[in-house]
């Protein structure tokens, strides 16, 4: 039985294959950072041993290692996400984890072009405000930066 990240006992999983698919994505996220095990395991106060075990894959005999959540969130990874890769999760930092980059003007221009293709009857301000919207929603989700003052600037200077 181990603990999950809620306190609770649940059943330890022992399957092989599953602590060596944790272990490489340990190591793979550590050769990200362009660390050695020996400083990972000073970033994450555990011994070296405790990091060549959890990268090797090692089955834990009787409860999930105490070691494994100071490693991963050395790593950066998120509370919970040994758990979730042991359950079969994808683990953190791959390119699903990362957004991509798109500018406020490109997002507005393809806004703004897909708008006057199928609304008749918008105006140019209704369709300038909808964007506004839009762009600003985008922003509160944290969709897009807000990058407010180095645009404008740019946008003033081209004008």
């Amino acid at each position: 039985m181990a603990r999950n990240t809620k306190g609770r006992f649940v059943e330890l999983n022992k399957d092989p294959e599953v602590w060596r698919r944790l272990g490489r994505a340990l190591r793979e996220a550590r050769e990200r950072r362009g660390w050695s095990q020996e400083e990972l395991a000073a970033e994450a106060g555990v011994s070296k041993g405790a990091v060549q075990g959890a990268e090797a894959g090692r089955v834990p005999k009787t409860r999930m290692p105490q070691t494994l959540a100071p490693i991963a969130r050395a790593l950066g990874w998120p509370a919970g996400s040994v758990e979730r890769v042991i359950a079969g999760g994808e683990p953190p930092g791959g390119w699903h984890d990362v957004r991509a980059e798109i500018a406020d003007e490109e997002v507005a221009a393809i806004m703004t072009n897909a708008m006057v293709r199928s609304i008749d009857g918008a105006t140019g301000v209704e369709i300038r405000q909808a964007t506004e919207s839009a762009l600003a929603e985008l922003r509160r989700r944290g969709f897009l930066a807000d990058l407010t003052g180095a645009h404008q600037n740019e946008s003033n200077r081209n004008a």
